[in-house]
């Protein structure tokens, strides 16, 4: 399926019977309930909450607690204006299967004590994955907002939390065309998907007077040009000798420009043992709350990065990102944005080269994608609560 025929028939989709059946569970006093547990999940979820909140719907929220520092998780909630979490589970961190294992354990005590007429899951996190596997276990409906992203990278345990979790849910939102057109190679029905725009890009134009980049510098003490930079995938930051290697590219840029790093807690200790800090020109900071960091973001000459969210941020404000990645799960932000996956051996000479203007940092660089407009958190509660 092509993306303008994905986008088509997303646009053309009916509600499906069981996107009824959950809106009238709400009405009958069941609670929407949405699961989040990361950082990522709070920015997507905070428009559709409030969206859901303007039509009147009753709804919970469970904080699972994979994200559980005051910087990596409260300051959002506070920044963003989400309501208190009902629960926060507090399962903090731990492996993979110890972690999911907690996640499922916590979820399946709460949704039976709740009884949700609708488990509403963000993102790819392992929250999204084991809420995703109770509910359908409870029979109770499940929506996934940001469905169908593929990176086709299977090493990524994200990809196996977005493929397992779009199998399982009612309703798909999906965030770019392509998505839609990954649903459908799958076998999901046409009518579960719904092609709506991206909520986490409501969050940032819904912000965007707050990112004041003046005075971040004057705060910080930042110079003028700065690279902004941000690891954390297990790719990048659990292997030592990749680690030596990122952070040897890393002093290299910083050769030319001062390099401004909110260093992410996965990785910090790999990343300090390699002498991250050692270079003069490299600010490393703790963790930013929400409007820090994209205010940190909009001010940069570059971005330097890991991060999916990235990635769709760069791509509305119009900065450079160069993702270590040998993939991504967001192609629309190269075809539409400024963003470009890149090798570290390629960091010093396109920072040097974003520099001198010589270029954008983008593979190409178009009208930004369909649906990016800051109405996404109504869409998909219209699609909720309107049926």
């Amino acid at each position: 399926m092509s993306a303008a025929s994905a986008e088509r028939a997303a646009k053309h989709n009916t509600a499906p019977e069981n996107a009824v059946a959950a809106a009238s569970f709400a009405a009958e006093g069941a609670p929407f309930v949405h699961v989040m547990g990361a950082r990522p999940n709070f920015v997507k979820a905070a428009p559709v909450v409030a969206a859901l909140d303007a039509r009147g719907v009753r709804q919970a929220v469970v904080h699972t607690g994979q994200h559980y520092d005051d910087r990596m998780s409260a300051v959002f909630f506070r920044e963003l204006g989400l309501p208190r979490p009902d629960v926060d589970l507090g399962v903090g961190s731990g492996s993979h299967a110890e972690q999911t294992a907690a996640l499922m354990v916590g979820l399946e005590r709460e949704f039976t004590a709740r009884s949700p007429g609708l488990v509403i899951v963000y993102g790819d996190v392992n929250s999204t994955l084991a809420a995703g596997l109770v509910a359908a276990k409870l029979h109770i409906p499940i929506a996934h907002v940001e469905a169908g992203l593929r990176s086709f990278d299977r090493s990524m345990p994200e990809e196996v939390n977005r493929r397992v979790t779009d199998q399982l849910c009612d309703l798909c939102f999906a965030t770019s065309p392509e998505a839609v057109g990954h649903l459908a190679n799958e076998g999901v029905p046409v009518e579960r998907v719904h092609f709506v725009g991206n909520p986490m890009i409501d969050t940032l134009l819904g912000n965007i007077d707050r990112f004041d980049t003046d005075a971040l510098r004057a705060r910080l003490g930042l110079p003028a040009a700065y690279v902004a930079a941000t690891l954390h995938r297990p790719a990048n930051v659990d292997d030592p000798a990749v680690v030596a290697r990122l952070v040897g590219r890393l002093h290299e840029v910083a050769d030319q420009v001062d390099v401004v790093m909110p260093v992410h807690p996965r990785g910090r200790a790999a990343l300090n043992e390699a002498g991250l800090g050692d270079h003069p020109r490299m600010r490393l900071l703790d963790p930013l709350g929400y409007i820090d960091f994209v205010t940190l973001v909009r001010g940069s000459t570059a971005v330097i990065t890991d991060s999916g969210g990235v990635q769709e941020e760069t791509t509305i404000l119009g900065v450079p990102c160069l993702t270590l990645r040998p993939n991504t799960e967001r192609p629309v932000t190269i075809t539409h944005g400024t963003n470009r996956l890149v090798v570290d051996s390629e960091l010093p000479g396109l920072i040097s080269k974003i520099r001198a203007g010589e270029t954008s940092g983008a593979a190409t660089v178009a009208d930004v994608p369909p649906l990016w407009d800051g109405h996404a958190g109504e869409r998909i509660a219209g699609i909720l609560a309107d049926q």
